[in-house]
């Protein structure tokens, strides 16, 4: 393919000669703390990023979802910029939240040589900029699209995307006239296609207090929580006999999942009948699995226990279903053809071990897929990096798959 090659290298030539200026870019929105949850620092991330795009001369639009109020925290503002005209749309996607730091050290960034460190470099701000920087070197280009690349910025995920993501999605705001989707994750080299869905929930068993002298005046909640959990043992043991057809990283298993007491806590004291115990239940869904089914099965265990005389009660803290698209399909291959006329090498596809973003696109039936310049190992960590030449790279991969879909 003769001219992706040649498109490829001028991609790159042009994101090469400028990796200082897109360091110097991810180290600004590095040093905004946009931690979520609570949420903060928000507006900060926003003004910048707003500012830099209408800089750089695309069009910007401010979106805020409704229904919160003033003193619930920083409003909850996406951004949906803009390069191209057209009907036919290819999406960027990306989050500016990041997880908590383990030291406001992290929101200091520090570069060394093809290096930033800081808290979202990997996370996904790096991402950001790779996708930002990939509309430019296209428009540098001079490449014709024959549509719209649209780069939207959503706050919210870490914690489910209500808000972002899902309220963009509720107002009919994502996937519109979509041709693909990429979302700039830290995928560690490989491209995820998949990503499992989730339901965690919080359990709340009760019961009555009495002193340990007088147990028989009180009704144990732990003893009671002790015969919710079998129940839930049983849908466990079921549940993981069932494995994914995707592939999966190395150290993943195909196994479908439920966690039972990733946190629990409960009573007064140690000689006090417990007047309440509670536990988390983490299911996650393969996407061979049936979301509405495998949640109806989770609440049908915790209404006859009910039924049985336990006191309990529950609440859904997290909802995400599963989403897959075919390796072979056209992104699939633009993808592919991309990353290896930049790297020289063939990406492999993986089913993502969390929920992924890509499954808001995929609901619309538009093809989205992960690909990002991070590495999954050290997102989250104390400490989170980025390659720099990996986010230059990225961004040609970006800017390459962008322009081939939009040949057909």
């Amino acid at each position: 393919m003769p001219e992706m090659a040649h498109r490829a290298d001028a991609l790159l030539g042009w994101l090469r000669a400028r990796e200082n200026e897109m360091a110097e870019l991810l180290a600004e929105l590095v040093a905004i703390p946009t931690e979520n949850p609570p949420g903060k620092n928000y507006g900060a991330c926003v003004d910048l990023l707003e500012k830099r795009l209408r800089d750089f001369g695309l069009d910007c639009e401010r979106v805020q979802a409704s229904g919160r109020k003033e003193d619930e925290g920083e409003a909850l503002v996406s951004l949906i910029a803009g390069y191209g005209s057209g009907e036919r749309r290819f999406y960027f996607h990306g989050h500016y939240d990041v997880v908590p730091a383990q030291s406001q050290e992290q929101f200091q960034p520090v570069r060394k040589d093809h290096f930033l460190f800081g808290r979202g470099s990997c996370d996904m701000k790096g991402g950001i900029v790779a996708m930002l920087y990939a509309i430019l070197a296209l428009r540098a280009s001079g490449s014709e699209l024959g549509g719209r690349i649209e780069l939207t910025l959503v706050p919210n995920e870490e914690t489910g995307g209500e808000g972002g993501s899902a309220w963009l999605a509720a107002q009919g705001r994502l996937g519109h006239g979509g041709i693909g989707m990429l979302l700039a994750e830290p995928t560690s080299g490989v491209v995820w296609n998949a990503n499992r869905g989730a339901i965690s929930m919080r359990v709340r068993v009760r019961g009555k207090s009495a002193h340990v002298g007088l147990q028989h005046q009180g009704e144990n909640a732990f003893e009671r929580m002790v015969r919710v959990v079998q129940r839930l043992q049983e849908v466990k043991k079921e549940v993981e006999q069932r494995v994914t057809s995707f592939n999966i990283g190395a150290e993943q298993a195909r196994q479908s999942i439920l966690m039972l007491g990733g946190q629990s806590g409960g009573g007064a004291n140690f000689n006090v009948v417990p007047e309440e115990c509670w536990f988390t239940v983490d299911r996650r869904i393969n996407p061979e699995e049936n979301f509405d089914e495998e949640k109806s099965r989770l609440i049908e265990v915790l209404e006859n226990c009910r039924r049985e005389g336990i006191a309990l009660e529950w609440d859904i803290f997290q909802e995400g279903r599963s989403s897959a698209c075919a390796e072979e399909g056209r992104l699939g291959k633009a993808l592919a053809h991309s990353v290896h006329a930049v790297t020289g090498e063939a990406p492999r596809f993986e089913m993502c071990p969390g929920l992924l973003e890509i499954r808001f696109y995929a609901a619309q039936g538009v093809a989205a897929y992960a690909y990002g310049p991070g590495l999954l190992s050290v997102a989250h960590g104390p400490n989170e990096y980025v390659d720099l030449r990996k986010m230059t790279d990225c961004a040609a991969i970006y800017g390459l798959t962008a322009w081939d879909m939009f040949q057909s």
